[in-house]
């Protein structure tokens, strides 16, 4: 009994997961068509600069981060402040009711070139 399969279906079915792993690797995901992310209309710009977590400088002035704030990257993912300490990034951020800093979004160089 002969379990392989016949030389032109073999060299037929390579060549269709060719053609298909070619054509897929042309697809863009949703996240790569996406050009610039949306912020809130209420952010505001700055760079920031963590010293001391959760102390932090945004344009040079002092400011604290709140005990639940978020930093996200570029893709959206959560950043440790630590992780930040001693660089300076551009940022849109938002205050909470204390004043203090809650949420940040790493700038792309794309997006801190834009308004």
């Amino acid at each position: 009994m002969n379990r392989c399969l016949p030389l032109p279906v073999a060299h037929w079915l390579r060549t269709l997961a060719l053609v298909l792993v070619w054509t897929l690797s042309f697809a863009q995901s949703p996240a790569a068509a996406q050009n610039m992310r949306q912020f809130p209309a209420t952010a505001k710009r700055g760079l920031l600069v963590v010293t001391v977590p959760p102390e932090v400088l945004i344009d040079g002035k002092r400011a604290r981060l709140s005990p639940g704030a978020r930093i996200k990257n570029v893709n959206n993912m959560l950043v440790l402040s630590a992780s930040l300490a001693g660089t300076s990034v551009p940022v849109v951020y938002l205050l909470d009711a204390q004043g203090m800093v809650h949420e940040v979004w790493l700038l792309s160089a794309q997006e801190a070139q834009s308004n």
